[in-house]
């Protein structure tokens, strides 16, 4: 039996062809292009998603015995508003996760309808990426757009109704529309009321590992794929990497560093962050997490590398930092020159540089759309090498923020698995593992959310009892990187510092 998961990233659509014991037998990606309209701005067109994703379909499954394909599901971006008319035409460009445009919006329902109230109704406050505030934004703004809305997705889901004809969603995608009651698994009248919405307009609800229906016959005749193939609801792509990770059960831990950022703490029970820092969402096995959530993580290296040095080779640009974190270990474990040239080098823990990564605003926990990025730090023995290393650990800081909420309410870690881009890079692990005092482990397969809703599909096929089930037999440790008790404390010293450093420039930015 082969399974296929399919990741709607935010640059790339990612498909995985899976057999029912989880070996990966192929990869397709298929990248299509990201608008940004205005300063803030964050569109991509519906059309490019399907097309993309149809051709990588075609790929995947070129040279398999395609009779042998049981179920498709999904991982994908989270939050992106896409609107259909009456003859489920798109009527306009996506709206999505990162896109900063709804200050006002995301004011107006933190501040008037308040954030007790939205967190009584959802589990959850406003942010600016979520589709509430982009529904009230295309409402002002587009008035004729939003009077031609018959039917609200998110972005995975376009591409389930286009396999199935069925309007459709799960519980932990839909979680982050800031519509949906999160606590009792249903849409919440009131916030509807706030939105001017029908429910009529919203789709049916499922679990992440349930079957919506099979696809459809002109789908099935085009993609040469079985007429009884099943399409399962798939999963927001945190929910869904979690899987693909086997951060599922209570009380576990899953770290990304992907386009974003995201510390995702499972829970059994409903819970909300007093703070209003954190997620409360449903997770892909049935239950709930918490989860913190930056927006810029491992795009904050890309961007440093490719449109800031101009330069392709990641591991060349690492490997003076590589060296670093090498001698840091030397003492004592008899490692030739290491004392020489540590006279030269500047220790992890010990570099200056401080570098706030919020290139697209922040949500996870200042919810500040209007925060940037910012260098902070240079002298003029400052090098290229500090520069990338501040970008390392600023993304770490920026995910220890969160996880010391989620310790505030006396959330216990000890350990947590990785996956994403930056998680491929065994210098950011080291400094992950060591600012947020947590042993980083890797799994053998590391393809995220597309291995986690090929996971799902196999559930919904009824290859696996439960979510859970699945993962015992499928998801495997590769290795670990432990924390360093003197290490841990150096970061804990200059985490002090990053704290201090947004609310010294929040003024700044608004005037930006």
């Amino acid at each position: 039996m082969y399974y296929i998961g399919i990741d709607l990233g935010t640059s790339a659509v990612k498909l995985l062809l899976m057999d029912e014991k989880g070996k990966v037998l192929k990869i397709v990606s298929k990248e299509y292009p990201l608008f940004f309209p205005h300063p803030g701005w964050s569109e991509q067109n519906p059309s490019d998603w399907w097309e993309k994703s149809v051709e990588g379909l075609r790929e995947l499954v070129a040279d398999c015995d395609k009779r042998q394909i049981r179920g498709i599901s999904f991982g994908g971006q989270m939050h992106g508003l896409v609107l259909l008319d009456g003859e489920d035409q798109v009527i306009r460009p996506a709206i999505l996760w990162n896109d900063g445009r709804t200050t006002e919006e995301t004011n107006y329902l933190n501040l008037e309808i308040g954030k007790e109230r939205l967190s009584a109704l959802t589990g959850n406050i406003a942010f600016a990426g979520f589709t509430a505030p982009k529904l009230l934004w295309v409402k002002r703004h587009e008035p004729e757009h939003f009077k031609r809305i018959c039917k609200i997705m998110l972005p995975k889901d376009y591409l389930v109704y286009r396999l199935t004809g069925v309007h459709a969603t799960d519980y932990s995608d839909a979680s982050g529309m800031l519509l949906l009651d999160v606590e009792h698994k249903c849409w919440s009248k009131e916030m509807l009321q706030i939105c001017d919405l029908q429910e009529s307009k919203l789709p049916t609800l499922y679990e992440s590992y349930e079957k919506i229906g099979v696809l459809l016959p002109e789908i099935s005749k085009e993609l040469g794929l079985p007429g009884d193939c099943i399409v399962a609801a798939g999963a927001g792509d945190n929910a869904a990497a979690a899987v693909g990770c086997g951060t599922v059960g209570p009380g576990r831990c899953n770290l990304s560093l992907g386009t974003s950022g995201t510390i995702f703490i499972t829970h059994e029970q409903f819970g909300v962050d007093s703070f209003h820092a954190l997620h409360s969402f449903a997770h892909a096995d049935g239950n709930y997490h918490l989860m913190g959530c930056m927006l810029s993580a491992a795009s904050c290296n890309n961007w440093w590398m490719k449109d800031i040095l101009g330069t392709d080779d990641f591991a060349a640009e690492q490997k003076p930092l590589e060296a670093r974190m090498l001698i840091g270990k030397a003492d004592g474990q008899g490692t030739t020159g290491a004392g020489e040239a540590k006279t030269n080098q500047k220790m992890l823990g010990e570099n200056q540089v401080y570098f706030l990564p919020y290139l697209m605003g922040e949500r996870s926990p200042h919810n500040d759309p209007l925060a940037r990025g910012a260098f902070i730090g240079m002298r003029m023995d400052t090098s290229r090498a500090d520069m990338l290393q501040a970008v390392f650990e600023g993304v770490a800081f920026g995910l220890w923020d969160s996880l010391e909420m989620a310790r505030s309410l006396g959330i216990k870690l000890e350990k947590t698995t990785i996956c994403g881009g930056g998680a491929k890079s065994l210098l950011w692990r080291e400094i992950v593992a060591n600012v947020m005092n947590l042993e980083v482990q890797t799994v053998q397969v590391e393809e995220g959310p597309a291995y986690g809703a090929a996971i799902l599909a196999a559930v919904a096929d009824g290859q696996y009892g439960t979510v859970e089930d699945a993962v015992r037999s499928i998801v495997r440790i590769k290795d670990s990187t432990k924390p360093e008790p003197a290490l841990v404390e150096k970061y804990k010293d200059r985490y002090e510092v990053f704290r201090r450093l947004y609310p010294a420039l929040k003024g700044i930015y608004a005037s930006l």
